[in-house]
């Protein structure tokens, strides 16, 4: 099974500053969805055996989260050198395969599972701008969804899964809900947020944490619940009420209200993740065209005994011996 898309270079047309993903996809609110998108991207039976088969996400969960974003923000973000990037991404998976416990084949790389993990990451955007961030018409969709398809040119695999129109992938985002999405260990993990360890990057007195642990957990599961289509919350047990409805609906009102209160008076580079705030000083002319590129911290590095894997992005990997390597303590590494 090849990969490879025939796509010419100059058929790549990276995304820039007046797309609308560029707007929506570089704000650290969308996190908001990041267990949204978790849990749907395993929900593919085939993805999440290769999830429960071959990831330690749930070993360094605030590691790997803080770590994969970078390149993934990056094939929006990084102009010219998205493709790069982009190919990079889709490198990572080339040796995850297997057979899972009912003797079904899967690859990371089959042509449908790396397709269904990028829905997720264009519906998350949907979601966000939807619910959180004043609200999408129906010709910022199609827009978005447009974009989304120069988007997945940029890993340079099959575009076989990829819907002719946003209004057949629409049609696909049904049936995938009502007919292939399963229940599975790997997203009741990512369900499970009541373990979640103390978020050692943030300004969080540890000794507050586990108090303040069983409310992030509840609100956020509640929100994600809130942001999955019927049939998957059927699928999954959860109940979703005439009253969960309103509250969703007056949660997302007020985050839509105050939406441009935030952007007006919050700090831009607080507001973006840094590959999307470098894109913007680069169109911007605040720095060259060919500037380096941010890359995670160090802390976000992944796990000691992994440090070479082909993997991971890690972009210290030649400058730290695998016996040098050390994590901050605290970090709930479970290396």
């Amino acid at each position: 099974m090849s990969s490879q898309s025939s796509v010419a270079p100059e058929e790549l047309f990276p995304l820039g500053p007046d797309s609308l993903t560029w707007k929506y996809f570089g704000d650290n609110r969308i996190f908001l969805t990041a267990p949204w998108s978790g849990a749907m991207q395993n929900m593919h039976p085939k993805l999440g055996a290769a999830v429960e088969e071959h990831s330690r996400f749930f070993d360094e969960r605030w590691q790997r989260l803080n770590r994969s974003t970078y390149p993934i923000e990056g094939v929006v973000y990084d102009g010219d050198r998205a493709p790069q990037t982009g190919a990079e991404v889709r490198d990572y998976h080339r040796d995850i395969k297997g057979v899972d416990k009912h003797g079904r084949r899967y690859h990371a790389l089959d042509p449908d599972v790396f397709y269904w993990a990028h829905a997720t990451f264009f519906m998350g955007i949907v979601n966000f701008a939807e619910h959180f961030a004043g609200g999408l018409t129906e010709a910022d969709k199609q827009q978005l969804y447009d974009e989304h398809v120069d988007w997945y040119r940029m890993y340079g695999v099959s575009m076989r899964p990829v819907p002719r129109s946003w209004e057949d992938f629409q049609d696909y985002w049904d049936d995938m809900c009502r007919n292939v999405l399963e229940d599975n260990k790997a997203t009741r993990d990512v369900l499970d947020l009541g373990s979640l360890d103390h978020p050692f990057f943030l300004p969080i007195p540890e000794a507050v944490w586990p108090a303040l642990r069983p409310v992030v957990a509840t609100v956020y599961t509640w929100l994600t619940v809130g942001m999955f289509d019927e049939p998957v919350r059927k699928r999954m047990g959860y109940r979703w009420t005439l009253a969960d409805r309103i509250a969703f609906k007056g949660v997302a009102a007020a985050s839509s209200m105050t939406s441009g209160i935030v952007t007006r008076y919050l700090p831009e580079r607080m507001m973006l993740h840094p590959r999307a705030m470098a894109a913007l000083d680069r169109a911007r002319g605040k720095i060259p065209a060919d500037a380096p590129l941010p890359q995670t911290p160090r802390m976000f590095a992944p796990p000691v005994d992994e440090w070479d894997s082909p993997r991971h992005y890690n972009p210290y990997r030649a400058e730290c011996p695998v016996g040098r390597v050390q994590r901050p303590i605290g970090t709930g590494s479970s290396s």
